[in-house]
């Protein structure tokens, strides 16, 4: 008892013992990351042991995938090695270093998947773009052959046949003449002729 009365106890044994088996811990993942600096592979065979679940749980908690929270894991061990000799004692514990490190890794890797989706979608919409424009360039390609098609079929077989030479052909009026055996005035009277009533089915004043 206390002179107030009130009697003076310590942590239940069972607090104690976790307070002091952390503090232990904390000491113990101190020195493999001093020898992990050293680059002592048993130290940090042992160090990954004793520590990788803990960062597997906090980067999957990030991720939320397994696959990815197992290959970024591994990122950030690989970083441990490299970087070992940067961890200071002084200003944390080796799993505060440690947990920062994976959950830096982790954020990283969500923020180049997110970049990485986003060029995918970017990519998809220029090619589907430009896909797409081809299409629609083709179909109204074949639709306006289509229509000049029928209007061709409306017209007089000798306008018919003087502008499917001159225009398909690749003939010049005189030429059509010629190929034809008829007057050069005839020839341009067919096409004027046929192209006003070929305007005149396609719509085109």
């Amino acid at each position: 008892m206390t002179q107030n009365g009130f009697r003076s106890e310590a942590f239940p044994p069972s607090v104690d013992s976790a307070i002091t088996a952390r503090a232990v811990e904390g000491v113990e993942l101190a020195a493999l990351l001093h020898r992990c600096g050293e680059f002592d592979q048993q130290a940090f065979a042992e160090l990954y042991d004793r520590t990788s679940a803990r960062v597997f749980g906090l980067v999957l908690r990030v991720l939320h995938d397994p696959g990815y929270a197992e290959e970024t894991t591994q990122e950030v061990y690989l970083q441990v090695w490299r970087t070992a000799p940067s961890f200071d004692p002084a200003k944390g514990s080796a799993v505060t270093w440690l947990m920062t490190l994976a959950h830096r890794r982790a954020v990283d890797r969500v923020r180049a998947e997110q970049a990485h989706t986003q060029r995918e979608v970017a990519y998809g919409i220029r090619v589907l773009g430009h896909e797409f424009d081809e299409v629609t360039e083709e179909v109204e390609r074949r639709l306006e052959q289509q229509a000049v098609q029928r209007g061709l079929s409306t017209l007089t077989e000798t306008q018919r046949e003087a502008i499917s030479l001159a225009y398909y052909g690749g003939r010049t009026y005189a030429e059509v003449a010629q190929y034809l055996g008829i007057g050069l005035p005839t020839v341009k009277s067919r096409i004027r002729d046929g192209l006003t009533r070929l305007k005149k089915s396609l719509g085109v004043t």
